[in-house]
């Protein structure tokens, strides 16, 4: 029962003829899963998010930069002045996202290589949440922004000045005489790349694999 069972999550083993005479076919899937978690592991050390501050008292602006672990730039300068309309500091932000960050993306990187062993549908589900990651990062960058914006201390010096806002994720942005463009990181682009060549490797592994999770099918019908 166990192995039957195993079998169903796996799907069939690839016959050493069949893997010589279509190797291109059994081999693609591989080769792209391969890809994506080069692609991950590669992003893990570029920014997943830039934004740049630009007020008259600052004329070459103030950067941050955003990784999936740390904070980096001009973060405290940025939170002296979100201080006076009663932000809290973007070190608030997102604490266990960048604590796990790290640990997210080898976990990611395992589910590829486990991926390539099973050869059944139940491979979407190991490739699905790799797939999303990107729509998810800035989702949740959207609602920490969303809840520092809408939620300002109204003990703030300014609180009287601005009204609660929600910032830009992405794009162009700003309050008052501050004005903000945020743009995706190379690493966010990287992960995004993943995701596409994801969804490619998907179907070319139900184009080499379904026939056979079909004939394996089939076979057991009969032995029954």
């Amino acid at each position: 029962m166990g192995a039957t069972f195993l079998d169903r999550i796996l799907g069939p083993r690839i016959d050493p003829a069949d893997l010589s005479k279509n190797s291109i076919r059994y081999g693609t899937p591989g080769f792209l899963l391969l890809l994506a978690r080069v692609l991950l592991l590669v992003s893990l050390f570029l920014p997943y998010w830039q934004m740049e501050l630009k007020a008259p008292q600052y004329p070459d602006g103030l950067h941050m930069t955003a990784y999936v672990n740390k904070l980096e730039g001009d973060v405290a300068e940025i939170d002296g002045l979100n201080h006076y309309i009663g932000m809290k500091s973007l070190f608030e932000a997102a604490k266990l996202e960048r604590a796990s960050g790290v640990f997210i993306m080898i976990g990611f990187v395992i589910m590829l290589e486990l991926a390539a062993y099973v050869h059944t549908r139940w491979s979407v589900l190991l490739v699905a949440p790799v797939i999303l990651f990107p729509v998810i990062f800035l989702v949740d960058l959207h609602l920490w922004m969303r809840h520092f914006g809408l939620n300002l201390d109204p003990d703030a010096p300014l609180s009287n000045a601005v009204k609660p806002f929600v910032p830009t994720a992405l794009g162009k942005g700003g309050i008052g005489q501050f004005e903000t463009m945020a743009t995706p990181g190379v690493g966010l682009i990287l992960a995004t790349v993943a995701s596409v060549v994801l969804i490619i490797a998907l179907y070319f592994h139900r184009r080499a694999y379904l026939p056979l999770v079909k004939q394996m099918q089939s076979s057991a019908g009969k032995a029954a």
